[in-house]
């Protein structure tokens, strides 16, 4: 059974800095792309940062120099490293595998984050 698990979430004061983890199981992570995405209130899900298999990055306009995807393959485990943090980084983010090989795509439960003074 495929799990994705987030976690590292929580209250933060603007400035601040989280590092969320999605650890995984299931999945051989080394054929997977990895993402972030984060969803605010009233709001679509929109992509934070993707790592691909081969560890190249790509990372939505808002929060480039801020936010840092990794993985470590043998951890099965993905961060998101965010700095800098604002209010409007307020959302529950999500991570998601998207195997390169076939269409298969996992979510998980995701993990609240809440940039406030």
């Amino acid at each position: 059974q495929v799990q994705l698990v987030e976690s590292g979430g929580g209250l933060v004061q603007p400035g601040g800095s989280l590092r969320l983890s999605c650890g995984t199981s299931g999945i051989m992570l080394s054929i997977y792309d990895m993402g972030w995405y984060r969803q605010a209130p009233g709001e679509q899900r929109e992509l934070v940062a993707v790592i691909r298999s081969g560890g190249s990055t790509m990372y939505a306009d808002s929060v480039k120099g801020r936010f840092t995807i990794s993985r470590d393959n043998a951890k099965k485990t993905v961060y998101l490293q965010m700095n800098s943090l604002k209010p409007e980084d307020t959302a529950v983010y999500y991570c998601n595998a998207a195997s390169i090989i076939t269409t298969r795509r996992y979510w998980g439960q995701g993990t609240q984050v809440t940039v406030s003074s």
